[in-house]
């Protein structure tokens, strides 16, 4: 018997909650439906749901302190959508701990595809079951060997600094995942490094010079303006 996965949808405005429970059912998936955020906190704890679709703009509490008190004991994936457009709350979302953010209006493809990447990075550890089974993560011509502390394209050593290197091999660990260039400053250089993008840039100038074959539309690591970098799924 094929299990469902649970989805808890926590979303104030009825249309919306309608929307997604009829766009969820019909892709097999369980749902559960809050309107406000205590009812959510509660049916989270009660119903231990696979993803939660989580509104910012809630009536009784903002979404921001659902994010920050789940995260405070579970790993459960979360997917926020927001009407809330500005960088800003969408840095904030993630570095709270959301998964992913997705801004409204969005599309029924879109939605469905956040919430598999969601739950494929749930089933297999740091987003990778072949990084953890051989040390490496492979997409196209692109492969990280994390046992040699390396980057090949095509089978060629891309030839990357150590900085450079463990940008790249981070961002793999959490493929499909946007990680903000907050998080990533502060897990390269340290929780006391200042908050300058700029480092980062230069570092991710660098690696596309010598990882993509046109560094101005790369195909391995994109850049989400204003929140940070994101790696391709794996092979």
């Amino acid at each position: 018997m094929k299990i469902r996965e649970k989805i808890l949808v926590i979303e104030d405005e009825q249309t919306i909650r309608n929307f997604m429970q009829a766009v969820l059912t019909a892709n097999d998936y369980d749902v559960l439906l809050a309107r406000t955020g205590a009812m959510g906190q509660s049916m989270i704890a009660s119903h231990c749901p696979d993803v939660i679709i989580l509104d910012l703009g809630l009536p009784d509490v903002d979404g921001m302190e659902i994010l920050r008190a789940v995260r405070s004991w579970s790993k459960v994936p979360i997917l926020v959508v927001s009407a809330r457009t500005h960088e800003r709350d969408k840095v904030a979302a993630l570095d709270a701990g959301a998964d992913d953010y997705l801004t409204k209006p969005f599309g029924t493809g879109e939605l469905l595809a956040r919430i598999r990447a969601a739950i494929r990075h749930t089933r297999t550890p740091a987003g990778s079951e072949a990084v953890a089974n051989t040390g490496l993560f492979k997409a196209g011509d692109l492969t990280i060997d994390y046992a040699k502390h390396r980057v090949f394209i095509a089978g060629q050593d891309a030839n990357l600094t150590q900085n450079e290197y463990k940008l790249v091999a981070l961002l793999g660990l959490h493929a499909g995942k946007v990680l903000t260039y907050d998080y990533l400053i502060k897990e390269l250089w340290g929780p006391s490094a200042r908050s300058d993008n700029q480092i980062l840039r230069v570092n991710m100038a660098n690696i596309r010079r010598k990882i993509e074959q046109n560094p101005a539309q790369p195909v391995y690591i994109f850049t989400e303006v204003g929140i940070g970098y994101r790696m391709i799924e794996g092979d």
